[in-house]
């Protein structure tokens, strides 16, 4: 099983649909499991199912919560999840958490591609705190037309003369222990996965239309929220926040004096505030607070860097289904805040339109992941 950046940086993420067949689309999250069944018809990608599972309850402990599962155990709830969704197609493409992996945008001579396959595993040492041995290596070179839109310097380009010739690559790299234990999750339900992908490009590819203005995307999950500035369909800046939902989800239950599945009920029903609840306002705003303040400090370092001034921000992973999220958010972060629609990339019933939108930005990550295994050809 391998990954590859080409087709997740070309732009065309909907392109070179090559045959019939369904395909899946498979996010291990670290709360819950969701999975996404598309095929092609007639160029477009058609949702067949879609399912999604916690976690908590494998790990002995409250829906909602983060876990860290064995691959015994992550391999059950898969097998779950895909029965209970009805899922009938082996040809899957799988994500991997971002915090697994490393993103790096380097910069190297301009050189045959031959001479840069020697030496960027070598330049690679400087940027991953781990020997190289342990980790599985990917890299893409940024294309010219790009370059020029994000460099901050005219000097950076390759045909400035009197200059070294310099060129953007974008490395990567997966922990091998993370691949080996996907890889036994895979084996184990009987998928035929083709590839794995950093879950940051799978949510790219659905949430984000080809355009050269930068966008901001805040990806909150349960442990942890990924703050993503994308330009050109390029990845600029990555930054782990190490809050997400059910830090909401304790603050609330310490608050209120209730168990963390109470609170955690009461955080899908409320939202940020439930008929002007100080308690829920307080405790929700703790976490918000300071997701909103490291956003900004991205935000501001990016602009400020490139003199270039984010056009939007997207809300997407589960803790974007807060209610009234949005309005803080922009509120906050003072932009234009979108949620994620990924299924809006795909043709779905009329009837489900609503459901689909209101659920989506869950989704993003297994929608984006079967999209790349679509244009694969299945």
């Amino acid at each position: 099983m391998t990954f590859s950046l080409e087709n997740i940086l070309s732009g065309n993420f909907l392109s070179f649909l090559k045959k019939d067949g369904s395909v899946l689309g498979v996010d291990i999250g670290s709360s819950s499991i969701k999975v996404v069944q598309l095929r092609k018809r007639r160029g477009a990608a058609v949702l067949e199912t879609y399912g999604e599972l916690s976690l908590g309850p494998y790990a002995g402990i409250e829906i909602g919560r983060a876990t860290s599962l064995s691959a015994e155990k992550l391999s059950e709830a898969l097998a779950d999840v895909l029965k209970e969704a009805n899922v009938t197609t082996k040809n899957a493409g799988v994500s991997i958490p971002f915090a697994s992996s490393l993103i790096s945008l380097i910069k190297m001579p301009v050189l045959p591609e031959a001479q840069l396959e020697k030496m960027i595993p070598i330049e690679a040492r400087k940027y991953i705190p781990v020997p190289i041995s342990e980790v599985a290596l990917d890299w893409f070179i940024i294309p010219e037309e790009g370059r020029r839109f994000l460099s901050g310097t005219e000097e950076e380009l390759p045909e400035v003369s009197g200059k070294v010739a310099k060129t953007d690559v974008l490395l990567v790299a997966i922990h091998n222990e993370t691949l080996s234990k996907y890889g036994t999750v895979i084996k184990t339900t009987g998928l035929n996965a083709s590839f794995f992908e950093i879950e940051i490009f799978s949510a790219i590819r659905s949430t984000i239309t080809q355009n050269v203005s930068p966008v901001m995307v805040v990806d909150m999950g349960a442990a942890t929220t990924k703050l993503y500035i994308v330009e050109y369909g390029i990845v600029r800046s990555t930054h782990i926040v190490n809050k997400g939902g059910q830090d909401i989800t304790l603050a609330l239950s310490r608050m209120l004096s209730v168990s963390v599945a109470k609170a955690e009920e009461i955080k899908r029903e409320s939202g940020i505030a439930a008929a002007g609840d100080k308690n829920i306002a307080e405790a929700t705003s703790l976490t918000l607070e300071y997701i909103f303040a490291e956003a900004r400090r991205v935000v501001l370092q990016y602009e400020q860097r490139f003199n270039r001034n984010i056009s939007d921000i997207i809300l997407t992973g589960g803790g974007a289904l807060l209610k009234g999220l949005r309005e803080r958010a922009k509120l906050q972060l003072e932009a234009e805040v979108l949620l994620a629609l990924p299924f809006a990339k795909t043709e779905t019933p009329a009837f489900l339109e609503q459901v689909l939108k209101d659920a989506g930005p869950s989704f993003s990550v297994a929608v984006g992941v079967a999209l790349r295994k679509l244009q694969e050809g299945g």
